[in-house]
């Protein structure tokens, strides 16, 4: 569980950071449009999901919505008993890390 809450920290601050980049005035990629925000967010979850891995999660779930389908999915089992367990951490950490950023950035 450490490792998805460090990951969804590296996936909110790299994705929140270039949006602050591409919105605010007098920032180097300022106006610089909505292929820099895509393929900065795509970036922010692929380094997410690999230090999620790196800091010790077994499936990296930074999505709610991987959680819940993994729990769907008929050929794991295992997934159920661990459900409550990675809800709980998955309302924690999102919060927090946007807080972190908005406060960071000013907006």
């Amino acid at each position: 569980m450490f490792g998805e809450f460090m990951g969804t920290l590296v996936l909110i601050l790299m994705g929140n950071g270039v949006v602050a980049n591409v919105n605010l005035k007098k920032s180097y990629a300022q106006d610089s449009g909505w292929m820099v925000i895509a393929t900065g967010w795509a970036l922010a979850v692929m380094t997410g999901v690999f230090t999620a891995i790196a800091c010790g999660s077994s499936g990296a779930h930074l999505n709610p919505a991987v959680t819940m389908g993994f729990a769907l999915a008929p050929e794991i089992s295992a997934s159920w008993r661990l459900m409550p367990r990675r809800r709980s951490w998955e309302r924690l950490r999102a919060p927090r890390w946007c807080g972190c950023t908005s406060c960071r950035t000013g907006a």
